[in-house]
């Protein structure tokens, strides 16, 4: 429960509302994370939230994209180099990223899920020749909110297939206008052979896991992220409690074989 500090290091703006921090071990490193875990991000004064972890970089160094909703958050994204922030963790179950067997790889991400996804991007990258196709479908409420655009030229040049998607778009804009369910035709050729990650707004996760297990794809191969009402990070205050799960602990990757029945529950 006690936080260590870490310093930013960087402040990005990414969006209007959005935002990434670098944050540097001040004391002791923590544990490096894995794909999909989060930290527990605590502004001194104000309190503290659960960030998933977007990136993890040499000496210790974790990325926060963080986006401004509440007390908690807008501070944190009004962070500047050389502020101390607290961060406990990291927590929770992360994407089981299949370690071999040449498994396609689908990763669908709406608006800021696409932040928990990215670590899956770069390792799917560092170990491309290790899987089939990797499709990587990403969408947005507009082109403005975006994330990580300056990235998507890497993803491609690595050999992902990347495609995006906006709600609304100004005119001037020439790529797809639509949900992003609308970019999944033809990305799932075989079944079987493809692991799923979901990360998004939960209705998007709904339609999304429906549609790939209407193609054929198995329940357990289709990976979600739940992440409601999380607040001490260890399954001790029972804040994020959905059916049988606490969330914090037993997600927030689950299957989609467990988050079909609890998508049902509507969140508070």
């Amino acid at each position: 429960m006690m936080p260590s500090l870490f310093r930013v290091v960087h402040r990005r703006v990414e969006t209007h509302d959005t935002v990434t921090l670098a944050l540097a071990p001040a004391s002791e490193p923590l544990t490096p994370p894995a794909p999909g875990q989060f930290h527990m991000l605590y502004a001194f004064g104000i309190g503290e939230i659960p960030v998933s972890v977007s990136a993890t970089e040499d000496a210790g160094i974790q990325l926060h994209t963080i986006r401004a909703v509440g007390a908690v958050s807008r501070a944190l994204c009004q962070a500047m180099p050389g502020t101390m922030l607290g961060v406990r963790g990291p927590f929770g179950k992360g994407w089981r990223v299949p370690a071999q067997g040449g498994k396609n790889l689908l990763i669908v991400a709406g608006g800021i899920g696409l932040a928990p996804l990215r670590p899956v991007i770069r390792e799917a990258i560092r170990r491309r020749e290790q899987y089939g196709n990797v499709a990587v479908a990403i969408g947005a409420r507009s082109p403005g909110e975006q994330l990580y655009t300056a990235e998507y030229r890497e993803w491609r040049d690595a050999g992902l297939k990347v495609l995006t998607t906006v709600d609304q778009a100004p005119g001037g804009w020439g790529g797809h206008v639509g949900l992003v369910t609308q970019l999944l035709p033809g990305l799932v050729t075989s079944p079987a052979a493809t692991v799923a990650m979901l990360c998004g707004p939960e209705a998007m996760m709904r339609v999304t896991a429906r549609a790939l297990a209407d193609q054929g794809m198995a329940a357990p191969s289709i990976q979600v992220s739940l992440e409601r009402n999380m607040q001490c990070g260890i399954g001790e205050c029972g804040h994020c409690q959905l059916g049988p799960l606490l969330v914090c602990r037993s997600g927030p990757v689950t299957g989609y074989e467990v988050a079909e029945p609890l998508f049902a529950v509507k969140e508070l």
